[in-house]
């Protein structure tokens, strides 16, 4: 039997407030334990939330980002559960009127063809606290800074059909997120993650098969194996004569599998109502369309801007536009170079800035925004390759000696000698001394051996230190061994 695969992801995304989003306590994450939770985020009796005003207009932001409804009213409820994270007994999250509907996130898939994944809703809550299990020798122990801190639960439709395709959507939310400084996206602390409901069906049918949920997962590469591990997993139940179970389950990494936590709660296991101590939230036109006015340019207008205006292919925008800061950063490339009168390269700004930046970025450990070479000394690298003073090899040995000692390209291309040989009688001396030490060669590529072209290029270019400009090698090769 062939089976269809059924996603829909649950992402949990930190709001980037300086307080929590129903008391005044702080957000910052690393602090001591428990030294971050208040009163109110505790549920002591007497207290009252208030609700943050910001993380409401991060909420309307992100809307208006995914072409979603704004609810001009929506409610908080109480959300029951008992967890040793969770003071209160109950989570403070929007049910039954959430701030935002009905968006949608448009992914581009490996065939280059274009999916459209629907945003069923995304509303606000607060997060629990951390249990932590190491170190407390068969205990547990709780810190509870996280409890209260604002998040945005952003609920897609089951529209996702395999793990890559989850893993698309994902990356573009939090690229999205990142945009609109509404969240940092880091994985790593937990401020972006995310759960994904999984489950499988005969291909051709139309009704849904029974799902399952992964919780907690906070990397790309982890959800593409836990997703895969678990539609196997489910396939192999079903063919086995079993049936899958409805429940929560956890993704071990280091197993490289799921396995069964719960029974998958539905909504009136919370038994959700609204919560008394909080007004029902009106969202005025007038806010919504003051919060439309701060949106930057999105990743998808940016990257179309980059096709239509620099000539740049949909993967090179793509993967230029990723990040905020990625694209921030190539457009600082190219002013750099407008102001030397050097424009018409953005391909090779943006060849560079995927390349050998990111390269050494990635080798580093390091972000962009932390890059050994800024923006106008990678332009200086760049006029020197367009003017022609070096060639593309010996610009790569200039940035590396840019990366490690912090010196501009035109410092390092005079300390070494590394001017390009563009003198035409230079280069045609060094073709004849290389033909004349070479006379069988020769005489096998003008009876036809024209593979040994690449043999002469390779001579010159050692002779002259690979210092000879490559074009013009070429050229006044092909007349000299023409004869």
């Amino acid at each position: 039997m062939s089976w269809e695969t059924v996603i829909g992801l649950e992402i949990h995304a930190q709001l980037a407030t300086r307080s929590k989003i129903f008391s005044s306590a702080a957000t910052a994450y690393g602090a001591a334990p428990n030294a971050q939770a208040n009163l109110v985020d505790l549920g002591y009796p007497g207290v009252l939330p208030v609700l943050n005003r910001e993380a409401v207009r991060m909420a309307v932001k992100f809307g208006l980002a995914i072409g979603a409804q704004i609810s001009p009213r929506s409610i908080f409820a109480r959300k029951n559960y008992f967890y040793p994270d969770l003071p209160k007994g109950y989570q403070i999250s929007q049910y039954e009127k959430p701030v935002v509907e009905k968006g949608s996130m448009p992914i581009l898939l490996e065939d280059g063809s274009v999916k459209v994944v629907g945003i069923t809703r995304a509303h606000l809550e607060e997060d629990a606290g951390k249990s932590l299990h190491e170190d407390f020798q068969g205990a547990s122990g709780i810190d509870l800074n996280r409890a209260g801190t604002p998040l945005l639960e952003i609920v897609s439709e089951p529209d996702m059909r395999s793990a890559k395709e989850a893993v698309a959507y994902l990356k573009k939310i939090h690229t999205l997120v990142r945009y609109l400084e509404i969240c940092d996206g880091n994985m790593q602390e937990g401020s972006f993650r995310c759960d994904a409901n999984v489950s499988v069906r005969p291909k051709g049918q139309e009704k849904f098969g029974t799902r399952c949920e992964i919780k907690n997962l906070n990397s790309f590469r982890y959800i593409e194996k836990a997703i895969n591990y678990e539609v196997a997993r489910q396939i192999e139940v079903i063919e086995g004569g079993g049936k899958i179970k409805q429940e929560t389950r956890l993704f071990d990494p280091e197993k490289g599998e799921t396995r069964s936590l719960r029974s998958k709660e539905e909504a009136n296991d919370y038994r959700y109502f609204p919560d008394p101590d909080l007004l029902p939230v009106v969202i005025e036109k007038d806010f919504i369309e003051g919060v439309r006015g701060t949106l930057p340019e999105l990743p998808d207008q940016k990257a179309a801007r980059y096709v239509e205006k620099f000539g740049l292919s949909a993967y090179d925008a793509g993967v230029l536009t990723a990040s905020r800061e990625m694209g921030d950063f190539y457009e600082a490339v190219l002013a750099s170079l407008k102001s030397k009168n050097l424009e018409g390269n953005e391909k090779l700004a943006a060849n560079w800035t995927m390349g050998e930046l990111s390269a050494a970025l990635n080798k580093d450990g390091v972000e962009i925004t932390e890059t050994r070479i800024d923006a106008p000394r990678l332009a200086g690298l760049l006029a020197r390759i367009a003017d022609e003073t070096i060639s593309g090899k010996i610009a790569k040995e200039v940035f590396e000696s840019m990366w490690a000692e912090g010196k501009d390209a035109d410092a390092i291309i005079e300390a070494k000698g590394l001017k390009q040989i563009t003198d035409t009688g230079a280069i045609e001396k060094t073709i004849d001394e290389v033909m004349a030490a070479n006379p069988k060669q020769l005489a096998d590529y003008r009876s036809g051996k024209d593979k040994l072209f690449g043999f002469f290029v390779g001579q010159v270019m050692k002779v002259t230190g690979g210092k000879a400009n490559p074009a013009q090698v070429n050229d006044l090769l092909k007349k000299k061994l023409a004869g």
